[in-house]
């Protein structure tokens, strides 16, 4: 049976094994720079790409290939590429499908990271990004302009929320030649696959969800089919950001509990958001599992459940949400999300705090707005928690 055929908790424990000459049942670490030749006309073979096998690990390594392939099979894309980070992502893409004069619309409450390196760096090159409401495809169609190269998603927004209809980009991107990309980064492919809408090119901080233990960082890029990918490749390899070995082990360790965190995970973010929504101090909850969500219709069609990942403001704004955050013993004060631990942080003065306060608030990213990702505890503790802390004055 060809791994690609198995189902999805299959595709996690099997997907990426290699047999090897001692036959462990594990994907080994191969942790080296280099590797060997059989003799120089095999040499010549592999720099030729005439045969299969290793030369340096920042071109390949088997350990990094498992990876790739496993996450691959999950996302039903083409072929992976490991890159040292969800960064290390965005800037590969960036690279490869960017050029001067070439102008990128994305989703304007995208990663904060994402649009700095774009606006403080990309920008100096001569690229152009316009950044909207997605959640609105009309808002895309008028951004686009006729030097448009890319379409970059992220789907829910990071932080406020938002479903992006993913059916409707493509088909307002392919018939204009323009290449979508999403940052799956929230959903997991567990949850999401962009490449069954259609979407060119998708990626993850696999720092988050995959690996899910907060103990590395790491980014990958799947893509649909194989121009692109070599494309990617080839940016990859010549920035230099590969992955380590050691990485991609733990990764490839953490990926075979994926669906058991994750459903954890959303189980309790939903008896929170629940919690907040009927709090006498929350404004709002945004969470794709609520009815009251607005596109709680698109979200159900797009993704397999409403993830872990909720965000929520206080009707005292944002003193009431420091006061809230100083008070948590249980939630974690920290960025990141997807480990399984719950963590809240305030985006307005951490993950977003270098975008300008107008550009933040046109985003939806409120001085008042607070995130969880919502961890594996015990929802009593989580809700007890949240509870005596909002009580704080």
């Amino acid at each position: 049976m060809k791994r690609k055929d198995l189902g999805f908790n299959s595709k996690l424990i099997h997907s990426g094994m290699f047999d090897d000459q001692f036959g462990s049942a594990t994907v080994p670490i191969y942790q080296t720079s280099t590797f060997r030749f059989k003799d120089v006309d095999h040499g010549a073979e592999l720099f030729a790409g005439r045969c299969e096998g290793y030369i340096y690990t920042r071109i390949g390594n088997p350990t990094l290939c498992s990876l790739e392939e496993l996450v691959a099979d999950l996302e039903n894309g083409y072929k992976g590429i490991a890159v040292s980070s969800g960064m290390g992502a965005v800037n590969v893409i960036y690279m490869g499908l960017l050029e001067k004069g070439a102008h990128m619309v994305s989703t304007d409450a995208v990663y904060g990271p994402s649009r700095v390196v774009m606006e403080k760096h990309y920008f100096r090159f001569g690229v152009e990004a316009d950044y909207v409401d997605t959640t609105n495809t009309d808002n895309i169609i008028n951004a686009i302009k006729p030097n448009t190269r890319v379409i970059f998603l992220e789907t829910p927004s990071n932080p406020t929320m938002g479903v992006t209809d993913m059916k409707k980009v493509v088909e307002i991107a392919r018939s204009r030649g323009i290449i979508t990309v999403v940052d799956n980064t929230f959903c997991s492919p567990y949850l999401q696959k962009p490449l069954d809408f259609g979407i060119d090119v998708v990626f993850h901080s696999i720092t988050k969800f995959i690996n899910g233990h907060a103990d590395i960082i790491g980014g990958i890029i799947v893509t649909r089919e194989e121009t692109i990918y070599e494309q990617l490749r080839d940016m990859m390899v010549n920035m230099g950001c590969n992955m380590d070995p050691h990485q991609a082990y733990m990764v490839i360790r953490g990926l075979k509990t994926l669906s058991l965190r994750v459903e954890r995970s959303q189980q309790n973010a939903m008896k929170i958001a629940e919690f907040l929504e009927n709090h006498p101090k929350v404004k709002w909850v945004k969470y794709p599992g609520l009815k009251s969500y607005p596109q709680y219709d698109l979200a159900a069609r797009q993704m397999n459940g409403p993830g872990a990942l909720l965000a929520f403001e206080l009707n005292d704004g944002y003193e009431a949400g420091k006061t809230l955050m100083n008070n948590v013993k249980v939630c974690m004060l920290a960025v990141s999300l997807g480990g399984v631990e719950t963590l809240i942080q305030h985006p307005a003065s951490m993950t977003h705090s270098k975008m300008d306060k107008q550009s933040r608030e046109k985003a939806g990213i409120t001085d008042g707005l607070v995130r969880i990702s919502v961890g594996i505890e015990n929802i009593e503790d989580l809700k007890g928690d949240l509870d005596k802390a909002l009580a704080k004055k």
